[in-house]
């Protein structure tokens, strides 16, 4: 007896060959695999149903996990008795020895047929996943099938795949779910941060804004493994570049939404989640200046301040983007001036980094200077080199809204500077032509 589920084993030791000329080896038939594990049988054994399994998963189902159904049909039964499968063996053998000997030219005829048999495995994985308890196995191999390439991606969205991988994504929002569900979570994640998303694609985009898959992500944020975390952060990435509102996850995280976005930025090891979720925030707190006084809440300007003096060029920018929107409200300035290292750390930056960062820079300083202007952040600004900078900025050719700014800044506090006794004396020359242009 055979059985009609299909999958590969990429890591089966039957099938582990080197060249494209046994690829389709990678992709047994599916009556040669077990319902179970999706791998190809090695001591297959068939149960009162007639449906066949590899004896070492479809014993640790009856007596482990004390189920009383066959897994496949999902049959209530009583005899648990398993008959070995000689035929099935006999041809899996064969198949085996086949494929080995297997000159060039007849792999390459097996390969204008593996795009069929992975079609096959898609659609057969998707129909049984859901009623499956070992979802986990299951989607890692839709993620290995899913590796191969564009048509294969494309092969899944069209069979629905999406639909299903949220389905599973939502089951953690349920009360009883456990463990395994967790993880079977993650590996969908693993396969969505894969696929497409924009508001271009339609259908994947649809839903993954829905409010239970955000839902389901925004905790797979906070509590998931440092994978799991990486891949939601880059589908929130995607979705952060269309038009999606993210109201309705910032009102139902609240405060830790932007905690786990903030330990992401603060990750050293993974730069990709950090610049993904420095991204997102980018994009949040463009919407709305309630975003902002929630991610001031989070402790963002304290986070992006002691960060900022290691930063790559590229991480630079955009954590002063995040500071230079924060800064747009008192309560972001307030944070900043405080901060032992806050000014220093934006003065540090002008000038060294980029023509990017020293612009960003300047209107960070600009909003402190016209909102925030006490005569501790005067002083700092002097002491640490700010006053410097910003004269030099003066010095560049033509007009810019950077240079405007910096003339602004002198109007303003230029006189204040000045009466300093720690103003540089050859620099007094300067801020006088500075006056007269203002």
């Amino acid at each position: 007896m055979v059985n009609c589920t299909i999958n590969s084993s990429p890591n089966s030791p039957s099938i582990h060959f080197l060249s494209f000329k046994s690829m389709a080896m990678d992709f047994p038939p599916y009556h040669f695999r077990c319902p179970i594990s999706m791998d190809l049988m090695k001591d297959p054994v068939t149960i009162s149903t007639g449906v066949t399994y590899e004896r070492v998963n479809i014993e640790k189902w009856f007596f482990t996990y004390k189920k009383k159904t066959c897994p496949a049909t999902m049959q209530r039964i009583s005899n648990f008795d398993t008959i070995p499968n000689h035929t099935l063996k006999r041809l899996i053998l064969a198949w085996q020895n086949q494929g080995d000997s297997k000159s060039s030219s007849s792999s390459s005829c097996e390969l204008l047929n593996s795009h069929s048999d992975k079609h096959e495995e898609i659609k057969a994985l998707l129909s049984t996943i859901m009623s499956s308890p070992f979802k986990v196995s299951s989607l890692k191999k839709l993620r290995s099938i899913i590796d191969m390439g564009e048509e294969t991606r494309n092969d899944f969205i069209s069979s629905n795949g999406v639909e299903v991988l949220v389905q599973i994504l939502d089951q953690i929002l349920t009360e009883n779910s456990d463990f395994v569900t967790f993880r079977a979570c993650e590996e969908a994640l693993c396969i969505l941060h894969q696929l497409p998303i924009s508001e271009e694609e339609g259908n994947t985009f649809k839903l993954l804004s829905k409010q239970d898959s955000t839902r389901s992500m925004a905790i797979m944020l906070q509590r998931g493994s440092a994978e799991a975390r990486l891949h939601t952060i880059t589908i929130f990435k995607k979705m952060a570049k269309t038009n999606y509102d993210w109201n309705f996850v910032i009102q139902d995280q609240g405060i830790d939404f932007f905690k786990s976005l903030l330990e992401l930025v603060s990750d050293e090891i993974c730069s990709k989640a950090s610049s993904c979720a420095l991204e997102v925030l980018i994009e949040i707190l463009r919407a709305s200046k309630k975003n902002k006084l929630r991610a001031i809440e989070a402790g963002a300007v304290c986070v992006l301040i002691e960060l900022l003096p290691e930063s790559s060029r590229s991480r630079c920018e955009k954590m002063l983007q995040v500071i230079k929107f924060l800064c747009e409200c008192a309560e972001g300035r307030q944070a900043l001036v405080e901060h032992g290292m806050g000014i220093v750390a934006i003065s540090k930056k002008m000038m060294h980094v980029s023509n990017v960062a020293t612009k960003i820079g300047v209107k960070i300083m600009w909003l402190v200077c016209n909102f925030h202007p006490t005569a501790k952040v005067l002083e700092e600004m002097l002491i640490y080199g700010s006053v410097k900078k910003l004269l030099a900025l003066l010095h560049m050719d033509g007009r810019s809204s950077t240079k405007d700014k910096v003339v602004k800044i002198f109007k303003m506090h230029g006189n204040s500077w000045k009466r300093y006794p720690c103003y540089p004396s050859d620099l007094k020359g300067y801020l006088g032509c500075v006056n007269e242009h203002c």
